[in-house]
């Protein structure tokens, strides 16, 4: 199986790697080539065992989620309840009221992603998909382009996990793979829901099916339009393209 670890650098030569990579996105090349995997498959994971953070309370997942995010994404990681409840008050504020009027407990997947982006961990944006499978080659592709982490909204909409990696059958770059495993934080491990089941391991690696049982189609309803209402949805990074890197 081919394998693509990743490692944090100093601020300086992860400066660098950014300028390089913009270089290499105005000239139409690929963050990282892909190429052929072997006859194995394919695997990149994000995570460490320092990266993960449980939600300090059966509200803040959110917040928890993109702690574990920012943990992956910068030099050092914070697993302080602190800086949790500092990420989950901004992911409220960035949600907006609810429909109905009624205060909002937690925070909605908006913030999740406007959150990210205000602390300048993005760009992230919503996506939904229609399949499960579909929505795993986002994800995976995403991550093989950018190098970050992925938001998983679970339990129609009710809860949040991140994914840190997955496993395939070749580079998602290359057309043909397809996503077989991959790699989650739930950041209410090891508490898990009497509803939907048990928290995996942080880290852990789940089938396609074993994620579904959790992972499904966020409910229909008017109030999310009709982008994700009824779809898989990701809280999904994205590799600036050649015009937006012309404007900077």
């Amino acid at each position: 199986m081919l394998t693509v670890r990743t490692s944090r650098r100093p601020l300086a030569a992860r400066r660098l790697a950014h300028l390089v990579l913009a270089c290499l996105l105005l000239l139409g090349a690929s963050a990282a080539p892909a190429t052929a995997a072997s006859s194995g498959g394919f695997k990149l994971d994000l995570g460490t065992n320092r990266d993960f953070v449980a939600q300090t309370n059966f509200v803040q997942c959110v917040g928890a989620s993109m702690q574990m995010m920012l943990n992956m994404i910068q030099d050092e990681d914070d697993r302080s309840a602190a800086t949790q409840l500092e990420l989950q008050k901004l992911a409220r504020q960035l949600s907006g009221q609810r429909p109905d009027g009624s205060e909002r407990q937690g925070a909605s997947v908006r913030g999740w992603a406007g959150g990210l982006n205000t602390l300048g961990a993005g760009p992230y944006r919503l996506v939904g998909a229609t399949t499960i499978e579909e929505a795993l080659m986002t994800a995976a592709k995403a991550m093989r382009q950018t190098g970050k982490p992925v938001g998983l909204l679970m339990w129609r909409g009710r809860h949040a996990w991140v994914m840190s990696g997955f496993q395939a059958t070749g580079d998602p770059l290359v057309t043909g793979s397809r996503v077989t495993a991959v790699y989650v934080e739930d950041p209410l491990y090891p508490y898990g829901s009497s509803a939907w089941g048990p928290s995996p391991a942080p880290g852990a690696a789940l089938t396609v099916a074993e994620l579904g049982r959790q992972y499904v189609p966020r409910r229909m309803s008017n109030r999310f339009g009709s982008a994700l209402s009824g779809k898989y949805v990701l809280v999904l990074p994205f590799a600036l393209d050649r015009k937006t890197l012309s404007m900077i």
